[in-house]
């Protein structure tokens, strides 16, 4: 499992993917949502896990299961 975290670089202006633990950026997109889409391929890719959206002020304000990674809530996901 895997888990990525989305957040805005402030210096490039782009919006980061990093994999939680990790030194290194995973990759970039210029908008939120598609860097959102780059990192579920990234964490579904290696066998699922979470995807944490960051806002502007660097706190979480979304997470997303990917499959097959484990939900602890068990409502659904209406966002997406």
């Amino acid at each position: 499992m895997a888990n990525y975290h989305v957040s805005k670089d402030k210096e490039t202006g782009k919006w980061n993917i990093q994999k939680e633990g990790g030194q290194k950026s995973s990759g970039s997109a210029d908008t939120q949502k598609e860097a959102e889409k780059m990192a579920k391929h990234f964490s579904g890719n290696n066998g699922g896990g979470e995807v944490r959206i960051h806002g502007l002020d660097g706190k979480i304000r979304d997470s997303d299961t990917v499959k097959p990674g484990n939900d602890p809530k068990t409502s659904k996901d209406t966002k997406h």
